[in-house]
């Protein structure tokens, strides 16, 4: 059986612990969420890019579908950058550091 603090101290011990209301900044919070997307988006990037000269370099592709991606890929750069250039965003801080892993998003 465990006994509970009784009376008003009990009460103010616990209230000193745990805050009723957590307190946010709506820009932060909105700020983080959008590094963390444009980091998910940024390693797809880099994933299709990646598989995308993999399948060049077999000669897997006609070339409507080498102008297709190349066009693509490029677009979508430039997206990623007007995004990190309006939230005043850089590369590095799209990159997590996995630590023995290296870094998840090439530079």
């Amino acid at each position: 059986m465990t006994t509970r603090p009784t009376g008003e101290a009990g009460v103010g011990r616990h209230r000193a612990v745990v805050p009723q209301r957590m307190e946010t900044d709506a820009e932060a919070i909105e700020r983080d969420l959008l590094k963390l997307v444009l980091t998910v988006v940024e390693l797809i990037r880099q994933l299709m890019e990646k598989q995308a000269l993999r399948r060049l370099d077999e000669g897997d592709l006609t070339d409507a579908e080498i102008e297709g991606l190349g066009t693509g890929l490029m677009r979508l750069e430039q997206a990623m950058e007007d995004l990190k250039d309006r939230y005043g965003l850089t590369a590095s801080d799209l990159n997590i550091d996995l630590g023995p892993l290296g870094m998840l998003v090439d530079e």
